[in-house]
């Protein structure tokens, strides 16, 4: 399955246009141009507690391409964004798909399953995702990591 980053508004910037409308000459310009780059992603920051399908799918991407994660790391991550219908037992679009989740609260609840189910491997696989998620709350999505 290859995600895109590109396709997510995530990772798109309103796009604005200089006005031709007498009078609105380049401060106008300036002042558009200001308001859309303060709603760039690089202003984003993770939010495990709340955040879609997408989101989540679109910031581990970003911790693979990066090379913050590993591919086989991913792996519990790529779990939780899973989402079938029970209507029609389908896959959900997760580019449509506006529900927030707890990803943090889902892991917990997958660690307890696993040790119910006495699957170590997948209970240490989702430790290790939610401690991931816990040490990146908060920090910032998107935008250069280069620094």
């Amino acid at each position: 399955m290859k995600i895109i980053p590109e396709t997510s508004s995530l990772y798109s910037a309103p796009r604005t246009q200089p006005s031709s409308t007498p009078g609105a000459g380049p401060s106008a310009f300036s002042s558009a141009l200001a308001a859309a780059t303060a709603q760039t992603p690089s202003t984003r920051s993770a939010d495990f507690t709340s955040m879609t399908r997408q989101e989540m799918t679109d910031w581990m991407n970003e911790q693979i391409r990066t090379g913050k994660m590993l591919l086989d790391e991913s792996a519990p991550f790529m779990g939780m964004t899973m989402k079938i219908s029970v209507a029609t037992g389908q896959p959900v679009d997760m580019a449509t798909d506006t529900t927030r989740i707890n990803f943090i609260e889902k892991a917990r609840l997958g660690i307890e399953c696993a040790r119910s189910l006495n699957d170590q491997k997948l209970a240490e696989r989702l430790q290790m995702a939610m401690d991931r998620m816990h040490r990146s709350q908060g920090q910032a999505i998107g935008g250069d990591v280069r620094s």
